[in-house]
């Protein structure tokens, strides 16, 4: 049977994953001049991985301000492909077997709607048990992607994989950028998330199975924790602050707290609160409006200007309202939409 490393280094598993990084991208000039002349760089990255010279290509730095300013270092194509084939057919499978139930993100079937539902059900658990009133923990890592620590994590990734050619090639990817010396994961990474997913493994573990805390979720370096007894959540925090600093190398941001149930918790985009008869409500949050009528405002620019049509508008008005369906939001859309009118600017004579 073949290894994991030959499967990845199979030809028919780099073409599986060009075909899924292209998606959405086959207008990309990258894209088009690697399929220009797909047959050798595929098998140009199948004799490089093969032999050990593969070395990833550098990073394309841009910035983004959605919803906050971030940056993000993106890979060539060709790293990109690789990125997808390790993933699919090496790192998913590890860590599916080793991450707990409500670790969510870039997993399969449990991306932010999985998150919502989750701890919408923990709401309602709670109140049936303890009813509206309680203690929640809210708990973030202070820049986390930046501070991930390269020594920390190779050490762990070390006594899982055996095959030392897949940590060879982790080691490349994962030493191809630094942040600060020793530390940092690039945020356009495929194989980020999935590090990103696994670093914080010991907080879960020690959350769920040494402190029995049912009512936990963890959307990268978003924490939730519910409770009926505050003073549990802090020594639960205490113990968390403590493994970061000696075993991780991190530090909890100045936003970690503890607050009453009643005050509701920012998650996901969402205010999730209860009411006072045990309803989940789950709003969305003020600057996630803000953000909405920016959107709808440039949508309208683009149809006035002609550089969208009435099919296009619809695509992207669909794509935000399958995620405001999430929330109680019918009021929020109706007066948004009920206002939002398209037309088409006069040509000048």
């Amino acid at each position: 049977m073949p290894s994991d490393f030959e499967n990845l280094c199979a030809f028919e598993t780099l073409y599986a994953a060009h075909c899924a990084a292209r998606r959405g991208k086959r207008h990309k000039s990258d894209v088009i001049r690697f399929e220009a002349d797909l047959a050798n760089q595929l098998w140009t990255l199948k004799t490089d991985l093969e032999s050990g010279r593969y070395t990833v290509g550098g990073y394309k730095r841009f910035v983004i301000n959605d919803p906050k300013t971030r940056e993000i270092q993106a890979l060539s194509y060709a790293d990109r492909v690789v990125q997808h084939a390790l993933c699919d057919k090496v790192l998913a499978p590890f860590f599916e077997k080793r991450l707990i139930y409500d670790n969510c993100a870039c997993r399969v079937g449990k991306g932010t709607g999985f998150g919502v539902a989750r701890l919408s059900a923990f709401l309602r658990e709670h109140y049936r048990r303890y009813g509206a009133r309680g203690w929640i923990l809210k708990a973030d890592v202070r820049q986390y992607f930046p501070s991930i620590d390269h020594a920390v994590l190779l050490s762990r990734l070390r006594r899982h994989i055996p095959d030392p050619r897949i940590m060879a090639l982790l080691e490349t990817i994962i030493d191809s950028f630094h942040g600060a010396p020793g530390k940092g994961l690039p945020m356009g990474n495929q194989t980020s998330q999935w590090f990103a997913l696994y670093y914080l493994d010991p907080i879960d573990r020690l959350v769920k199975e040494q402190r029995r805390v049912p009512h936990y979720t963890r959307y990268m370096d978003d924490m939730v924790l519910l409770s009926p007894d505050k003073a549990d959540l802090q020594e639960c925090l205490r113990q968390m602050r403590e493994k970061c600093r000696a075993e991780l190398r991190l530090e909890l941001n100045q936003k970690t707290q503890i607050f009453p149930l009643e005050n509701g918790v920012d998650y996901l985009g969402w205010h999730f609160y209860l009411t006072p008869q045990g309803k989940v409500v789950r709003a969305l949050r003020t600057a996630a409006k803000q953000r909405l009528k920016r959107r709808l405002k440039k949508l309208q620019y683009a149809y006035a200007m002609g550089e969208l049509d009435i099919p296009d508008i619809k695509c992207r008005v669909a794509a935000g309202n399958g995620h405001l369906k999430r929330g109680h939001t019918w009021h929020l859309r109706k007066r948004l939409y009920g206002k939002t009118v398209f037309q088409r600017r006069a040509a000048r004579q």
